[in-house]
């Protein structure tokens, strides 16, 4: 056997790789939640290769901006022809363009822009004008080079002289984009009152609205550069506009629900949520994988339903029962113990799967769930448990979430806990009905709650 190379005896192929180039013409935020940097990040995140010019350099943070400086326009133009004449750039995104000057700047070389995306910044999410107001007129002529312009409520306010207050407000306003000249117009809902947030996609050939709840934070730092950035981006890869935008926003969603606690101020939104939920992919299989054999070694038969036992892990920021691993076919019971009846894979629960992530509604901490049989020895060995109790009324479930019932009763479960539970107890129907549904933050507590059970079970006997 031939003994291994030293590093200094060989060389290595490289293997290079060729995203597509996005360039973002916007201002620089010190403190990383919005602007050049909030672009830069999101892009990676998405799969482009990131370049910018900065148009302006801001001294902010969380708590708002205290100064900002406009960099020379030849120096903004300069850094524009240096990205231009060297990359192939697929699309372009601008941000806090700041005066008319810049945005005619923008104009001038839209011919090399494109795929372009203009997010009219004029008011920072601290309420710090951005935009001079000499400089909102020239939009137009920028928004007639657009081939989407996303304002929020506010924006397309003044863009339009309309006030957008509600979805039917959004649609027109977005219409008068359009015959503005732009390609499309995404009128964003988040500044809209409702619980709902609905965002209005419209195009000379219709509209599209794209909905999603309102999450209860005040961290929305950057979330107008992220949005932007990331349709730039998915636009640069070749997705179609619609395609773009969903996908873009549902980043955004979760952007905003896993916002970044740091700074005094409001937080930022998480740009690599998505990146880092991938990630955490294969760890949290391995989780659920380890929590089954360990179940398998203690037979914790006397648990398993006769339908069979789930257990299932969600990744840090799931969202979706396909970001919910689970035993496929369940563990079931047989003569010599408990087996599975196959692996470990993503999607392959429903029922846990969407109680684990209702119960992640209420605490996003939760990410490990597994549903037990339900007697009265096992109801009486929950008292062992270190953490609330609780069950659910079957009898107050609306008829609207009969096929989604453990979900609902979990959810209600935490509404009268005090604390999050650590056992949820339904009661369906005699038998198949008749569950214990078990959540902890990690596979090993889990694991911990289910022996802890299992062992009070057979010191009754």
């Amino acid at each position: 056997m031939w003994p291994p190379a030293k590093a200094s005896d060989m060389t290595r192929t490289d293997a290079p790789v060729t995203p597509p180039v996005v360039l973002t013409v916007a201002g620089s935020d010190s403190g990383g939640g919005a602007g050049i940097q909030a672009d830069l990040k999101t892009i990676e995140a998405c799969g482009g290769f990131g370049t910018s010019a900065i148009t302006s350099v801001t001294a902010q943070n969380t708590t708002g901006v205290q100064g900002q400086h406009l960099l020379p326009i030849e120096q903004i133009e300069a850094q524009i022809e240096a990205v231009t004449g060297d990359f192939d750039v697929a699309a372009v995104k601008t941000g806090m363009l700041a005066t008319s000057e810049v945005i005619n700047l923008v104009v001038d070389h839209a011919t090399d822009l494109p795929n372009l995306v203009v997010d009219p910044v004029m008011v920072a999410a601290s309420g710090d004008r951005l935009l001079a107001a000499e400089a909102e007129d020239a939009y137009e002529t920028l928004i007639a080079e657009a081939s989407v312009v996303t304002p929020n409520a506010d924006e397309a306010a003044v863009l339009t002289g309309r006030d957008v207050d509600d979805p039917a407000a959004a649609e027109q306003a977005g219409r008068d984009l359009v015959e503005m000249g732009a390609d499309s117009a995404l009128v964003k809902g988040g500044h809209v009152p409702g619980d709902a947030v609905v965002d209005t996609l419209v195009t000379e050939d219709g509209v599209t609205t794209f909905r999603h709840d309102r999450i209860e934070t005040e961290a929305t730092h950057g979330s107008g550069c992220t949005l932007s950035s990331a349709i730039a981006t998915q636009l640069a890869h070749g997705d179609d506009l619609p395609t773009a935008v969903g996908s873009s926003i549902d980043l955004l969603a979760s952007a905003v629900r896993y916002n970044v606690d740091v700074g005094e101020g409001p937080g930022a939104v998480h740009h690599l949520v998505q990146t880092r939920n991938d990630a955490a992919r294969h760890p949290t299989s391995e989780a659920v994988e380890r929590a089954v054999s360990a179940l398998v070694d203690a037979d914790v038969s006397a648990l398993v339903p006769e339908r069979g036992m789930t257990v299932a892990g969600a990744t840090p920021y799931a969202e979706r029962p396909d970001a919910v691993a689970a035993v496929e076919g369940r563990i079931t019971r047989t003569m010599d113990g408990v087996r599975p009846n196959r692996g470990v894979r993503f999607g392959a629960s429903t029922t846990v799967a969407r109680a684990l992530l209702a119960a992640r509604e209420h605490d996003p901490a939760v990410r490990f769930a597994v549903d037990c049989r339900l007697t009265d020895s096992i109801e009486d060995a929950l008292a062992s448990l270190d953490g609330p109790v609780t069950e659910y009324d079957p009898d107050k479930r609306p008829d609207a979430v009969s096929d989604d019932a453990t979900a609902w009763g979990v959810g209600q479960a935490f509404e009268t806990s005090k604390g999050t539970p650590v056992a949820v107890v339904g009661r369906e129907g005699v038998g198949v009905g008749e569950r214990v549904t078990l959540l902890a933050e990690s596979a090993d507590d889990l694991v911990s709650r289910v022996e802890t059970i299992h062992g009070t079970v057979e010191d009754s006997v």
